[in-house]
């Protein structure tokens, strides 16, 4: 169990589950405690991942999302608090997860009933890796003016009532997250507030207990004086009596037990935690309560004198010199919420579009984090450019050389191709160049320079499968689909493409792998086997030179492969590229002031 403060004022947080309210509750009370940065680094959320926009303040801010704990524990190797909105059912895993990340210091479990075998489980663990465990069945801990878990403290309105804008000289502990709420109102009322608050959790095994907080308490220099709600069953207060007897504790104490109501029923009452509940005369309240007042506490005679006594004792800390009350600053007011701002005329709208790649909001535009005067002043070409916007990183040269001579050499195929014929007749008809540039893009698509993705794809899932060449055309004759990037109109084994043989000479002598292409090049000698027509085309070429550069370049994770392929980015330089010759065509249409065009119609079958 940690000795000293838990949290700080840069103490940052993953979030697991995602719940919009407790997360926007969290960067609420930052933006109240003018802290710097959110409290919440990241989200995860298994199953989904990208980006959660909330507010911070004014500012509205995008908060990544992840689909595994590990993944999120790299991504922010700084956040080292969990907090688990998991349900009782896979809190236990998920917090097992947690704790055996090495960044990970504090979880906190909120949910109730996660079965007591899990949690002594975590409880061994958390103390045998000097780790803390809040809960289960908790809302969490608060830092005054600094951070806080989840629901910690309630409403905006109820921290500021509460003074937990600041921090105060009181620390306190609570089994009960209500409770802890009452009495932070009760002691920022006689008191100048709370420094630290904790509410363990109502289950009969909390992962930290009473003591160990209040122990953490007596060594917190800014903590001046103790206070501890404890209630009826179990006997974690009697550990607190130990050390108080010890003298380990030397902080003025005030507790108080809730239950003593329990004496008036005629049998066992379970209240409303699980460890609320009576299971002997030693758990009872009134037996804690007087051992601690033996102990040396300060224990009122009943719940009403609670507040009576931590206020006489703060104020003996203040005649004696021991401390100094706190001086009360004004927070900053936190904007409304855009449904509660249209009742009553204030707005803080929210953005509709997410970008990551470009930000044109400073001196000049900048490409992922560069500014276009370093691209310009390091002599950066197209291809870097598109590393950039595309894969949101510098790729090394021969990677970004290898873009742009892809791009060169499928910028056009002459005027006879689907893309560049359906331009020419466009601007013929008189249109502009956007819509002459869209007829040809159009075409674009399985049959017509769109197969690069599914020729990576389709390679990729052969050759990790380990499926030979036969093996793999075969396979996918059976499935009645065509290998993508194998096949030419005009190409034959006897007459290969040459920008196929430039980029192969290209990538021969720059990668350092090409086990997609030389993959590539096994499927094609099979295939030409059957037809002399079936040579490696360029899409073919492209789709398994990409994945090498990919998977060579050091620079990407199978996922981050696995998604450029998916979402289409290799298509997409087919798309850049031709672009270039449909704008060629429509100016050459243009220039040469081309009538409308009509098909003769002596090169129509007109049948029945």
């Amino acid at each position: 169990m940690a000795t000293g403060q838990l949290f700080s004022k840069t103490t940052q947080a993953l979030f697991y589950n995602y719940k919009q309210l407790p997360i926007q509750r969290m960067l609420d009370f930052d933006f109240l405690c003018g802290r710097e940065t959110p409290s919440v680094a990241g989200i995860i959320n298994p199953g989904s991942e990208g980006f959660q926009k909330l507010f911070f303040g004014q500012e509205e801010i995008a908060i990544p999302v992840h689909t595994a704990i590990e993944a999120a524990c790299a991504a922010h190797p700084t956040a080292d608090v969990f907090i688990n909105f998991a349900s009782y059912r896979s809190a236990a895993a998920s917090s097992m997860a947690a704790l055996k990340q090495p960044t990970i210091r504090v979880v906190a479990i909120i949910a109730e009933g996660v079965p007591e075998s899990d949690t002594k489980q975590l409880i061994a663990y958390a103390k045998a890796n000097n780790k803390v465990v809040i809960g289960p069945a908790t809302v969490g801990g608060i830092q005054a003016g600094a951070f806080k878990i989840g629901d910690t403290a309630g409403t905006i309105d109820n921290i500021i009532q509460c003074k937990l804008y600041r921090p105060g000289s009181v620390g306190f502990v609570s089994k009960s997250g209500g409770m802890s709420n009452e009495l932070y109102n009760t002691i920022a009322r006689v008191t100048d507030g709370i420094y630290e608050g904790i509410a363990i959790g109502g289950d009969v095994f909390p992962g930290s207990t009473l003591s160990d907080h209040v122990l953490r308490f007596n060594n917190i220099p800014q903590v001046k004086m103790i206070v501890v709600l404890g209630e009826l069953g179990g006997r974690d207060e009697y550990s607190l009596v130990e050390a108080l007897k010890q003298g380990k504790i030397n902080k003025p104490v005030v507790a108080w037990v809730s239950g003593t109501c329990a004496t008036l029923f005629k049998s066992e009452v379970q209240f409303g935690h699980a460890g609320a509940k009576s299971g002997g005369e030693m758990e009872s309240a009134q037996a804690k309560n007087q051992a601690l007042r033996e102990a040396g506490a300060a224990v009122p005679t009943s719940y009403e004198a609670f507040e009576r006594a931590i206020k006489e004792t703060f104020e003996k800390l203040v005649e004696e010199g021991k401390t100094t009350p706190v001086k009360e600053v004004t927070p900053p007011q936190i904007p409304e919420d855009l449904n509660t701002a249209i009742k009553s005329g204030k707005v803080r709208a929210p953005t509709h579009i997410i970008s990551t790649i470009s930000d044109d909001r400073g001196e000049e535009p900048a490409y992922a984090g560069v500014p276009m005067s370093s691209i310009v002043e390091q002599g950066l070409g197209v291809g870097d450019v598109i590393s950039l916007l595309w894969f949101k990183r510098s790729l090394p040269r021969y990677c970004t050389r290898f873009i742009e001579i892809c791009v060169m050499l499928c910028a056009d195929h002459g005027p006879c191709v689907s893309g560049a014929h359906n331009t020419i007749v466009t601007a013929r008809a008189g249109k502009d160049l956007v819509s002459s540039l869209v007829s040809g893009l159009l075409t674009i698509g399985p049959r017509f320079g769109g197969a690069i993705d599914d020729a990576a794809r389709y390679f990729k899932d052969a050759y990790e499968r380990g499926l030979t060449p036969y093996e793999f055309v075969e396979s996918m004759k059976k499935k009645g689909i065509r290998v993508p990037g194998i096949g030419h109109r005009i190409k034959r084994g006897d007459n290969r493409d040459k920008r196929v043989e430039l980029l192969q000479l290209f990538a021969r002598t720059n990668f350092p792998s090409v086990k997609y292409m030389e993959y590539a090049v096994e499927v094609e000698t099979y295939t030409l086997s059957k037809a002399n027509n079936l040579v490696l085309n360029v899409d073919g070429a492209i789709g398994s030179l990409f994945l090498d550069l990919l998977a060579g370049s050091g620079m990407f994770t199978k996922q981050e492969i696995d998604e450029i392929v998916g979402i289409g980015y290799l298509n997409g330089l087919f798309v850049l590229a031709r672009s270039i010759g449909l704008i060629g065509h429509t100016f050459d249409q243009k220039r040469l002031k081309q009538p409308l065009y009509r098909h003769p119609w002596e090169d129509v079958l007109y049948t029945k």
